[in-house]
């Protein structure tokens, strides 16, 4: 992925009027935490033989972060419940396929060691995200997923939904993602927002602040920046 250049991590909402402890590191998990392409790739390839779907891959890998339903009426599947099935079922078979992210692991441990609140927001249904987020071993506090109450991304109820979890106020929160539903609803939730660029997607209009390598992500544990106030009205 072509490189970007760091911008200043000052204007992230991190506010020194919060303790250490009630600071909260949200993340993606499909493109951030585990590179899972090459488990979807198997999956849609089972979708399009069982189904006869002449969808190529990269259609579907557009919508990556949305709700799994969402996309099939994007991509104008019909039958998205015996899709969803087969997709489903061939992607545990697969999920060995999956890989951590090189250092991600080392990095959440260090802002765990920093007293920092990790969680996952993640469109992936919870029996599936449980067992490829065990791989890493980290102390996360709350996963939130479409399994949970609430909207899914873009909308901001996940990201929320997990710092009432956490106890932790969004002005004090980051949320790390790779799509632009990502980015939308840290947005709408009122949190920063930092974008990995390792992962399969790209930033939209306003650029967020960019990160090439899990190891970048360290910056927020020495960056101090002024809280922003909350917008009236962003929760919707």
């Amino acid at each position: 992925m072509p490189a970007h250049p760091i911008p200043p991590l000052s204007r992230l909402s991190l506010s020194t009027k919060w303790p250490l402890s009630l600071r909260a590191l949200l993340l993606d998990l499909d493109g951030v935490l585990l590179d899972t392409r090459p488990v979807m790739k198997e999956a849609w390839r089972e979708v399009q033989t069982v189904h006869g779907l002449d969808v190529p891959f990269a259609s579907y890998e557009r919508h990556l972060g949305r709700e799994f339903n969402d996309i099939m009426r994007r991509l104008e599947v019909k039958d998205a419940e015996l899709v969803q099935e087969t997709y489903e079922t061939a992607s545990r078979a697969a999920s060995h396929l999956a890989r951590q992210f090189a250092g991600i692991a080392e990095v959440l441990h260090a802002f765990a060691a920093a007293n920092w609140r990790l969680g996952v927001v993640t469109s992936k249904p919870l029996d599936r995200a449980a067992p490829l987020l065990a791989q890493l071993r980290c102390p996360f506090a709350t996963v939130r997923t479409p399994s949970s109450v609430g909207r899914a991304k873009p909308a901001p109820d996940p990201i929320l939904l997990a710092l009432i979890d956490l106890g932790v106020d969004p002005s004090a929160a980051t949320y790390v993602g790779d799509m632009a539903v990502d980015q939308e609803s840290a947005a709408r939730a009122g949190v920063a927002y930092v974008h990995a660029g390792w992962g399969y997607g790209q930033p939209t209009s306003p650029i967020p602040e960019i990160v090439e390598s899990p190891q970048e992500l360290l910056q927020l544990l020495h960056s101090v920046g002024p809280s922003e106030p909350f917008v009236e009205g962003s929760m919707v």
